[in-house]
């Protein structure tokens, strides 16, 4: 390409980009405004922390079920003549198993991104409510 060609480009790409940063903050102005309500962003957190738990939690589900197939598969290739089978069978099972652990950690350090926002989240809404007034007792 040629230097007019790429100047050119860069142009365009700078006009697009801008154009859609007019769109981008129409979209913005037309959402409700977070930040005017207290504790919004420990709120966002929580409700992202929780989803992704969630997600979290499907996929250990579906790596324990693998593990199980693979457990079966291993137990089905030993019955099998074919060493290569059983060597194969042995060495799936043993993958699941470690993808298994890995999604279990994550699954673990997810519950306790999760459980950091919630404590945050109460932190926020107990600043916020107004402290409780003593009654005083006339003296006399």
């Amino acid at each position: 390409m040629t230097r007019t060609t790429l100047a050119g480009s860069a142009a365009a790409l700078a006009l697009t980009i801008a154009s859609l940063g007019g769109v981008t903050t129409s979209a913005a102005a037309a959402k409700p405004d977070a930040s005017s309500e207290p504790c919004a962003k420990q709120q966002t957190q929580v409700d992202k922390a929780q989803t992704a738990l969630d997600r979290a939690t499907e996929r250990f589900a579906a790596q324990k079920e693998k593990v199980k197939k693979a457990k079966k598969a291993k137990k089905d290739a030993a019955k099998a003549e074919d060493k290569a089978e059983r060597k194969q069978a042995k060495a799936d099972l043993k993958e699941a198993r470690a993808k298994k652990d890995k999604v279990k950690s994550n699954k673990k350090a997810q519950q306790m991104r999760l459980a950091k926002a919630q404590e945050r989240l109460e932190a926020c809404q107990a600043d916020q409510e107004p402290p409780a007034e003593e009654e005083t007792t006339p003296e006399g």
